[in-house]
This record gives C-alpha cells, sequence and structure tokens, in this order.
C-alpha cells in the first residue's frame, strides 16, 4: 500500500513556486547562454549566429539539467 503525501494546504502554492522557479530557470540558462555565444564570438571570431545558437542550445542543456535536479530535491528523490 502506497503512503499518500501529507497535504497541508500549502500544495497549490508549492507547485506554483516550482514551476515558477522553473520558468526563472529556463530564462536565465538561455538569455547566458545567447549572451557567452556572443561574447565567444566576439573573443574568437566565426559568424555570431552560430555561436549564439551554440549558446543557446548549451544554455538549453543546462536548464534541463537544472530543472532535473531541482524537481528532484522537490519530490525528495534526491540522492545526496
Amino acid at each position: 500500500m502506497s503512503e499518500k503525501p501529507h497535504n497541508n494546504g500549502h500544495f497549490p502554492w508549492r507547485a506554483a513556486a516550482l514551476v515558477s522557479a522553473m520558468g526563472v530557470n529556463v530564462a536565465v540558462c538561455l538569455v547566458g547562454g545567447y549572451w557567452l555565444g556572443g561574447w565567444m564570438a566576439g573573443r574568437m571570431g566565426g559568424h555570431p549566429v552560430a555561436w549564439k545558437a551554440g549558446g543557446v542550445i548549451a544554455g538549453l542543456a543546462v536548464a534541463a539539467w537544472s530543472i532535473a535536479r531541482l524537481v528532484q530535491k522537490a519530490l525528495g528523490d534526491a540522492d545526496e
């Protein structure tokens, strides 16, 4: 028999906070990747669009990893 989580009335607020944190996380990582790509284009040369696209893809990967860790901690499944 599975145990039900304790519902103390704060779950909707906790879920809203988690979703908000995920959105901010994605936005910051994407903007940071775009900025880093532009900075790298200025430092290394090459086509700025390629560097910025690479930065956005890297930012998306970092955001996915970070969100996975955030959800893992929120659900209490962290291996720490």
